[in-house]
C-alpha cells in the first residue's frame, strides 16, 4: 500500500531495464491510480505524462500552465503508490539552469527513477501541437548540464532522459545536433520530438549513440510502427504517453452519455475489483494490525 523504494532503487532498477535486449513498450499514467493499475498489470515501467497531468488534474491543455509544485505533487503520489521505476515530464525545468536542477532533485527526493528535460521556449507546448519553438542550442545545454550535474549529486540516483523538439521549427540537422551534444554531456536516454518519417528515424539512431525513446500519439505526428521494426530500427523505449487517458475519457463519455438516457453502465469494473486495485484489502490489515 506504501512502497518503500527509493529513487536510487528505482532508478539503477531503470538502468537494467534499458541494459537489457530487446525495446520498451511505455505507458503513460496521468495519477497514482493509473499508475497502480501499470504495476499490477506486471508492466516493469511507465512514464508520467505532463499533457496528461495538466489535463487531469487542471482540466487545462499542456501549454506552460501547470506549474513544477503541481507536478511534484503528483510524483510524489505517484511513487508513493508504486515500486516500479517511472521516468516524469519535468518540461522545460520550470525557469533557468539553475531552477532545472532544482526540478531534477526534487523529482528525485520524490521518488523518480528518470525526469525528462527538454529545449522548448517557455510557455512550452505539447510536442504534437502548433506554435512551439526552442531554445538556442547554447541555452538547451546549459540545461541538460544542470540536469545531469544534479542527476549525479546523490550518486546517480535519477536517469535524466534529454528532449528537443528542434525538428518541427529547425529541422532534423538541428535536433540531431543537438541530441549530439546531450549524448556528450551525459544524458542517459535521448529523446527528438515529433519525428514523422522511418528514413529519418534510422537517421538518428545512426548518426547518436545511446538510447532513444520514441513517443507514440495516437492521431499524432509520429507514425504508428510495429515495434519489432521500431526494436530493428534501433530505438530502446517506444512511450505511449496518451493512451490510458484517451481511453478513460472515451469511456467516460460512453458511460455519461448512458445516464444522460437513464441507462446502466454493464461495462465497468466490478466495485470488489475497485476496492481492491485502490488498496481496501491491504488497509484493513494494517487497521487490524493496531486494533
Amino acid at each position: 500500500m506504501f512502497s518503500n523504494k527509493n529513487s536510487k532503487q528505482k532508478s539503477e532498477a531503470l538502468k537494467k531495464i534499458l541494459d537489457r535486449k530487446g525495446i520498451i513498450s511505455m505507458p503513460g499514467c496521468f495519477d497514482a491510480l493509473s499508475a497502480k493499475l501499470i504495476e499490477r498489470e506486471g508492466i516493469e515501467v511507465g512514464f508520467m505524462s505532463g499533457f496528461s497531468v495538466s489535463s487531469t488534474k487542471l482540466g487545462m491543455p499542456d501549454t506552460g500552465l501547470i506549474s513544477f509544485a503541481e507536478m511534484l505533487e503528483q510524483v510524489k503520489n505517484i511513487s508513493n503508490a508504486t515500486s516500479i521505476p517511472f521516468i516524469f515530464d519535468g518540461d522545460t525545468g520550470y525557469g533557468n539552469s539553475v531552477n532545472v536542477y532544482r526540478t531534477v532533485r526534487g523529482y528525485a527526493n520524490a521518488g523518480a527513477a528518470g525526469v525528462m528535460i527538454e529545449d522548448q521556449k517557455w510557455p512550452k507546448k505539447c510536442g504534437h501541437t502548433k506554435g512551439k519553438d526552442v531554445v538556442d542550442i547554447e541555452e538547451a545545454k546549459s540545461r541538460i548540464k544542470a540536469a545531469v550535474d544534479a542527476s549525479n549529486q546523490n550518486n546517480k540516483d535519477i536517469l535524466v532522459m534529454a528532449r528537443t523538439d528542434a525538428i518541427a521549427t529547425r529541422g532534423l540537422d538541428d535536433a540531431i545536433k543537438r541530441m549530439q551534444i546531450f549524448s556528450e554531456i551525459g544524458a542517459d536516454i535521448l529523446f527528438i520530438e515529433a519525428i514523422k518519417t522511418k528514413e529519418d528515424m534510422k537517421r538518428v539512431i545512426k548518426e547518436v549513440p545511446g538510447y532513444h525513446m520514441i513517443n507514440l500519439i495516437e492521431d499524432g505526428d509520429t507514425p504508428f510502427i510495429d515495434m519489432k521494426e521500431l526494436e530493428d530500427i534501433g530505438y530502446k523505449i517506444a512511450v505511449m504517453p496518451l493512451t490510458l487517458m484517451s481511453a478513460s475519457v472515451k469511456t467516460m463519455q460512453e458511460c455519461l452519455k448512458n445516464m444522460k438516457n437513464k441507462t446502466y453502465n454493464k461495462n465497468v469494473s466490478k466495485f470488489s475489483e475497485l476496492r481492491e486495485i485502490v488498496g481496501f484489502n491491504e488497509y484493513y490489515d494494517i487497521e487490524d494490525k493496531y486494533k
